[in-house]
């Protein structure tokens, strides 16, 4: 089965907590505080895996979550980092934030890697705290949280050759002479209902890849048909072939055939139209199909290759010139898209909001704060008391009008506010 979009959550690990420890050796007085830092979490990585070409396994396992680092331990001893969950994904993949739908990565060679949620640091033990003034700190951080959220993956088929063809004109047929791949061909309009990747072999051993993309019809990149399910597909195709039924066995012009699929193309993307193209005016071992491509040969003259994809007749040349072709292009270079980029400003520490009595604070840098506070510590508490006065919330706060006893509420705790 062919799936080319998936939607997931991830999850990198928590951070391993600090802890508190003090020496206790018999013959070391007053020995000090002695806890460890716990270990980062684990971090979810995709890569990309020429071995892959669809992201079916996503279909099955939709949640995905990378270890959390251990926790401390005494003598100043850390944690262990959690291990990193590898989730390999076909090349070709765009990855985006569900919520935003910024651009994460765009994984195009294999082997490409991108850290997708990272893992959260470890928190400190209490050892980090001691000071000249505070000597004896009995609280230690708590891990902070690794980093989670939805993505969606969009997969866009990598391939040297993209063939481009109306229902019936011999796609799979063709990609069947000429690679291993062995699509399902039957007369009938939209026989192949996934794209197809074949390798083929040129007469001196050298290689590339052609992809057979499913029927495109009147009014595709409008959604008709097969339509924007597959037309995606083509966006990374270097050359493309136009597949043409020259014996017009369907009743269809072979002339328009080729106009009709240009403007497609061009309705879809503009940018396509400038791609390198061969047209390719198969079934020539039907009577009658030479006679009807002579147009096509008067006014595109060496861009048309006459073929018959079921006696094999003018293919060798057809894979030699394209070859020569593609060995004259520059690299591929990974483009994102312009459309897809989105300009973000950085997060400001704390938003506030008045619902109901209750001072809300939000924000990223202030829900980990609470986080990796152990608010059933005094000592904690009072560093925690101390950090967000650094950040400007009790000043915030006052701006907005609160007033002793008021409630604040950050994250999941509530606190009663006390100038």
């Amino acid at each position: 089965m062919f799936i080319d979009e998936a939607r997931v959550y991830i999850k990198g690990g928590d951070g391993g907590n600090g802890i508190v420890a003090f020496r206790r050796e018999k013959y070391v007085p007053l020995g000090g505080p002695s806890g460890g830092d716990g270990g980062r979490g684990g971090s979810v990585i995709f890569m990309a895996d020429e071995g892959l070409n669809t992201l079916i396994d996503f279909k099955y396992k939709r949640h995905f979550k990378a270890d959390r680092g251990s926790h401390g331990q005494g003598k100043n001893m850390h944690g262990s980092r959690g291990e990193d969950l590898l989730v390999k994904v076909p090349v070709g993949t765009i990855i985006k934030d569900d919520d935003s739908g910024r651009v994460i990565a765009d994984l195009t060679y294999h082997g490409q890697e991108v850290v997708a949620a990272s893992g959260g640091r470890g928190g400190k033990g209490n050892a980090r705290f001691a000071s000249s003034i505070q000597k004896a700190p009995s609280f230690a951080e708590k891990g902070e949280p690794g980093e989670e959220k939805w993505l969606k993956m969009e997969l866009k088929l990598l391939a040297d050759v993209g063939l481009v063809g109306f229902p019936n004109a011999g796609k799979s047929t063709l990609i069947s002479r000429i690679s291993a791949a062995r699509p399902k061909i039957a007369d009938y309009p939209f026989t192949t209902l996934a794209p197809n990747l074949g390798v083929v072999e040129t007469k001196n051993r050298s290689s590339f890849v052609v992809a057979d993309i499913p029927g495109i019809i009147d009014g595709a990149h409008r959604g008709a048909g097969l339509g924007l399910n597959f037309l995606r597909h083509i966006e990374r195709n270097r050359i493309f072939w136009f597949v043409l039924d020259a014996a017009e066995t369907d009743g269809r012009n072979v002339v328009a055939d080729f106009k009709a699929l240009r403007h497609e193309l061009g309705l879809y993307k503009e940018e396509l139209l400038e791609r390198p193209f061969f047209i390719v005016a198969n079934k020539m071992d039907i009577s009658g199909a030479y006679e009807k491509a002579r147009d096509l040969k008067a006014s595109h003259g060496d861009h048309v290759f006459c073929i018959s994809a079921v006696t094999g007749a003018g293919i060798e040349e057809l894979v030699e010139e394209t070859f020569k072709l593609l060995q004259s292009l520059p690299p591929e270079e990974s483009v994102i898209e312009e459309e897809m980029i989105v300009a973000y400003e950085e997060e400001p520490p704390f938003e506030i909001q008045f619902e109901a009595g209750v001072y809300e604070v939000r924000g990223k840098r202030i829900d980990k704060l609470v986080a990796m506070t152990d608010l059933n510590n005094q000592e904690a508490v009072e560093r925690f008391q101390r950090t967000i006065q650094y950040m400007g919330l009790e000043d915030a706060l006052k701006k907005r009008g609160i007033k002793n006893g008021d409630t604040v509420r950050i994250s999941k705790w509530e606190f009663e506010y006390t100038d």
